[in-house]
């Protein structure tokens, strides 16, 4: 079943517990952050109120006592995406409660299923499919409706072999 628009909304609204995020695309072209990515490569600073729709949703998630964390894949050299996404998105997201962490696969896979799919799991019940073309362009939303034991172990994979966000930044300062 593909979820788009309000009906990805109320999806994702709807967990209770956990939402968490397996990340493994290299780059994202999303429209609405073409002109916050031109700026960033350009050196220019960043607005002031740069996702701070996503930052108000997670802060309410977390005030009802609900987590959202991800593990974000990488592989050295970063992607330009990946350079703005470590500069500009991810430390307000932490700032808003989100737990975000880094899996670095330049050496190692874990034997993570690597093929460019993004996941969201809520409440550790229900997968949904991001599918991308390959520019990082994403192409729907999808209800998995399959065994999801899988993707229990792939998270617990992705936890166990990743550190935390500021970890990972230190070794580049």
């Amino acid at each position: 079943m593909l979820l788009d628009g309000d009906e990805w909304r109320r999806t994702f609204d709807a967990y209770e517990r956990d939402a968490w995020r397996f990340e493994a695309q290299p780059t994202y072209t999303m429209p609405r952050e073409a002109d916050n990515v031109a700026r960033f490569l350009r050196g220019e600073p960043k607005p002031a109120d740069h996702n701070s729709r996503w930052h108000e949703r997670v802060r309410g998630y977390v005030a009802a006592g609900r987590t959202v964390g991800r593990v974000r894949v990488v592989r050295q050299p970063l992607t330009d995406y990946q350079r703005y996404q470590f500069a500009w998105g991810i430390p307000g997201n932490i700032r808003a409660g989100e737990d975000i962490r880094v899996l670095d696969v330049t050496q190692d896979d874990f034997g993570l299923p690597l093929s460019g799919t993004d996941w969201w799991m809520f409440d550790e019940l229900r997968i949904v499919h991001l599918n991308f073309r390959p520019d990082g362009t994403q192409i729907s939303r999808e209800l998995f409706t399959g065994d999801i034991a899988p993707y229990l172990e792939w998270k617990h994979m992705a936890l166990v072999n990743s550190v935390p966000f500021a970890e990972y930044v230190k070794e580049f300062e």
